[in-house]
């Protein structure tokens, strides 16, 4: 055999320590950005962040068996993109699976899954991993930034002990976005905050309920900066709360208006909850605490920041339990060290109406909200020419929304998606954080787009306030704040009734919902059993939701107070757009990476076999 040179030697040792330093030790010290429990008993911790076009994970279980995790559309084993890794008798594996539509495991042919560190102790498996975001191969998932169904399992012994081992009750699901951009976090625990919690709420035992309290603000005659909010949740009613409002009310009311919280939007309802329409922040179940980024806050203590503040919450009591008392709320964190820029919030997209209605049995229905061209040339050239910023969006939508995205058109012309969740879950709603700042300038138009999936009613969905109705909406957070709180459309009624075959209605329109004149089979009936009583079928529904996109819409245009824009009220027709929307081409991985990756590797096994090194420590 031919001695390899000593300038190959040399090379041969500078390329495995540098690759054992990034795939061993260096991965073992490496720092991930964000975390999260993935079960209930805190066995089960997943570490990841973002590197390059690549997601780089890390898993640490209490197990000394196997570990598997994967990726899945439903939250299911069905059809999902699955690892499963561990350290047997001191040696580590890590295999590249997928599922099919049966739960079949299947070792995939193409091992995208590249370990780089593996550790086992007296009680716990860690493991340390890395794939390409896209990867060209049809078995596995690609990342994107929407929502990501992670599944879990884990088994106290190996894959090999006696084939593949049942995990039994030690599995589960959970929605994270693995993709959130990396965030700079400034402390927060020396700063002061205050609490806005409810106080024993009786939650009703019927499916939805909303529930208004009002409270003042303790900051006062001098501005602050709100940094951060965080949900209270009460331990136990995770699944019960599902989202929370802040509302900005009029300066003008005094403390009576705290005495007591009631439903909101009901007969009996105090008249100093009308005055609240300013959303000043919003979270939505599953979501965490939010941080503004380092040079924005909420402002609160000055004259024109909310005094007064109610606090919306929906409670979802699908299985109407009785008895249920609620403490929850929020905490807000806030500092005398002030910001740059006042944070302000733009609710866009539909107006929750009946107007809005998704037909029965539909795989998929589009619903579009549009912030109007003149709605944001109004308000924006009045106060803000230069343009917004817009730093973080959350997607809203009930239970049969499917996926949201926010487009954004200037001057007509089609920008990046403003944000996007193409995997949308009811029970996982949280403000994305967009990579880059998004200016919004005047003669822009922005569209939420809400497609749903009704295949298993046979009514008509009603867009309204119960999660079995539906909303499309986006809460834009952004700076520097400005008096515009609400920019979005109503869909015309009549033009969607003259598809059924409605001609006349009773006029002047004296109840809601409004009754129907003409023709015969609809008289006397409400728009609403109207609408259920035509028999849908889904090229009828084709047929309506290609009309309804087209339909003009009544632009709603709001500031704070209650006053509103010269615009609001006025009809606009929708932007001509391109649909379906085209997202752009994904571009996966290239073999060359991995031609290096065996490269490296040959050359370091030639050079440990040439130099006589034997590595008898642990697997790094």
């Amino acid at each position: 055999m031919r001695r390899l040179r000593p300038w190959a030697l040399v090379l041969g040792g500078l390329l495995c320590a540098w690759a054992g330093a990034g795939a061993g030790a260096g991965a073992a010290m490496r720092s991930y950005p964000h975390s999260a429990v993935l079960d209930g008993a805190g066995a089960y911790r997943l570490r990841w962040g973002r590197r390059g076009s690549a997601l780089a994970l890390r898993l640490e279980v209490r197990t000394r068996g196997y570990v598997g995790f994967g990726l899945s559309a439903s939250g299911s084993m069905a059809s999902a993109d699955i690892v499963v890794g561990g350290v047997e008798r001191g040696q580590p594996y890590l295999q590249d699976y997928f599922t099919d539509e049966n739960r079949v495991l299947k070792k995939d042919p193409q091992q995208d899954y590249h370990l780089e560190y593996a550790m086992e102790n007296s009680t716990h498996t860690i493991l340390a991993f890395s794939r390409e975001l896209h990867t060209c191969d049809t078995n596995d998932k690609s990342i994107t930034e929407s929502t990501v169904r992670v599944i879990w399992a884990y088994h106290h012994k190996d894959m090999g002990e006696a084939g593949q081992n049942y995990h039994g009750s030690n599995r589960g699901t959970k929605s994270l976005r693995l993709l959130n951009p990396d965030r700079e976090e400034v402390s927060s625990a020396s700063l002061p905050y205050f609490d806005l919690t409810n106080k024993d709420v009786p939650v009703p035992d019927k499916d939805t309920t909303y529930w208004c309290q009002m409270f003042k603000i303790p900051v006062q005659h001098e501005k602050h900066h709100v940094t951060k909010v965080e949900p209270l949740i009460q331990k136990g009613h995770e699944n019960l709360v599902h989202h929370i409002l802040l509302y900005q009310c009029s300066s003008s009311l005094n403390d009576s208006v705290l005495d007591y919280g009631h439903e909101c939007y009901h007969p009996n309802m105090p008249d100093s909850f009308l005055t609240c329409e300013t959303v000043i922040f919003a979270w939505a179940i599953g979501g965490e605490g939010f941080t503004y980024p380092p040079h924005v806050g909420l402002s609160i203590g000055t004259a024109a920041d909310p005094l007064f503040v109610l606090m919306e919450v929906h409670y979802d009591n699908p299985s109407e339990t009785e008895g249920l008392i609620d403490n929850s709320g929020l905490r807000l964190i806030y500092t005398p060290v002030l910001r740059k820029y006042d944070a302000g919030v733009i609710e866009a997209g539909l107006w929750v109406s009946l107007f809005h209605n998704i037909p029965p049995g539909m795989p998929e229905f589009v619903s579009e909200g549009h912030c109007t061209l003149e709605c944001l040339e109004e308000a924006l050239a009045a106060e803000r020419p230069a343009g917004i910023q817009v730093f973080a969006v959350l997607l809203h939508a009930h239970l049969a929304g499917r996926d949201i995205r926010m487009r954004h058109f200037h001057n007509g012309e089609e920008q990046k998606l403003l944000a996007y969740d193409d995997e949308f879950d009811f029970n996982f709603q949280e403000f994305q954080y967009l990579k880059e700042e998004r200016t919004i300038l005047p003669g822009d138009n922005l569209v939420t787009e809400c497609h749903y999936s009704t295949v298993d009613r046979i009514r008509m969905t009603w867009g309204g306030l119960s999660t079995r109705n539906e909303m499309c909406l986006s809460y834009l957070l952004y700076y520097p704040r400005i008096n515009l709180t609400r920019c979005a459309s109503i869909p015309d009624i009549m033009e969607q009734l003259q598809f059924i075959g409605v001609k006349e209605i009773y006029r002047p329109v004296r109840t809601w919902p409004f009754i129907i004149k003409s023709p015969k089979q609809y008289k006397n009936l409400s728009f609403m059993d109207a609408m259920n009583k035509f028999k849908w079928s889904r090229s009828e529904g084709l047929s309506y939701n290609q009309l309804v996109l087209k339909l003009p819409v009544n632009v709603r245009c709001s500031k704070t107070d209650n006053a509103e824009w010269s615009i609001q009220g006025m009809t606009a027709l929708p932007p001509e757009i391109e649909r379906p929307y085209k997202p752009e081409p994904v571009i996966c991985s290239s073999s060359s990476c991995l031609s290096c990756s065996l490269f490296l590797t040959l050359l370091c096994i030639v050079y440990t076999t040439a130099s006589t090194i034997g590595n008898t420590g642990p697997f790094v």
